[in-house]
């Protein structure tokens, strides 16, 4: 019997009593994760294996896994972390105890020379992590006739996007142009020395990278768990089978 890759995937955390909008599963803190994910992780061919914010257990969960998905969500990363004095006013909550987790992770599961892959907020903290900074809003500090969040359903697509050649992502789809889905007001504004740019909006804002230095490492800006178009599913598939 073959045995499937472990994917782990850091599970969102959310306090009642900082973020006071919409309704809650509890008034206490609580871990959360969307289904698809998890659904995306399993169709694909891997075992979804969501994890707690744990420092300690580290490097069991790096011994653990086959590879790491790290997600998006509703949240800003750290502005100080990539050198930014301030908090756009029309930034969303930070989570700070879910991106130090992701950073430590992230860096244990490199350093071990297994897979990455980051939707969304997670290309943002691959971008940070090696050195990168970010656009902190988008429609203020790169305003652009693309809409860059989503204001239909999330299973529709947004906008196009170029898959550049030579890279390991134009690798692992066939074909350049797609359209896809697109949830996010920040963006990679510099990219690190060690990373190349693997997808493009037709704007220029930049919608994928990868770190060649590494086995396998690429953030994608839009969210091929939904499936709105082959690439993502090609990109997932290739994720998996990397991680086997």
């Amino acid at each position: 019997m073959i045995k499937k890759p472990l994917i782990g995937i850091p599970l969102d955390s959310v306090d009642p009593t900082q973020e006071i909008e919409g309704k809650w599963y509890s008034d206490l803190s609580w871990y959360g994760l969307r289904h698809r994910y998890c659904e995306a992780v399993a169709l694909a061919g891997g075992i979804p294996l969501p994890l707690p914010y744990h420092p300690e257990y580290l490097e069991d969960y790096t011994n653990l896994i086959d590879g790491l998905l790290l997600t998006g969500g509703g949240f800003d990363i750290e502005p100080s972390l990539y050198g930014a004095d301030y908090h756009h006013p029309k930034a969303t909550p930070l989570r700070p105890k879910r991106t130090a987790f992701e950073l430590e992770i992230a860096k244990a599961v490199l350093k071990a020379d297994k897979p990455v892959l980051g939707i969304c907020a997670g290309m943002q903290l691959l971008n940070v992590m090696h050195g990168g900074t970010l656009v902190q809003d988008i429609p203020d500090e790169a305003p652009s006739i693309i809409e860059h969040k989503q204001n239909q359903c999330r299973t529709k697509h947004q906008h196009e996007i170029k898959i550049l050649k030579n890279t390991l992502l134009s690798r692992l789809v066939e074909g350049e142009n797609f359209q896809v889905n697109s949830i996010h007001h920040q963006a990679v504004k510099k990219l690190p020395d060690s990373f190349q740019i693997n997808a493009v909006a037709p704007d220029g804002l930049i919608e994928g990278i990868e770190a060649p230095q590494y086995r396998f490492c690429i953030g994608v800006q839009w969210h091929p768990e939904f499936h709105v178009c082959d690439a993502d599913i090609a990109l997932l598939k290739g994720f998996i089978k990397a991680c086997g």
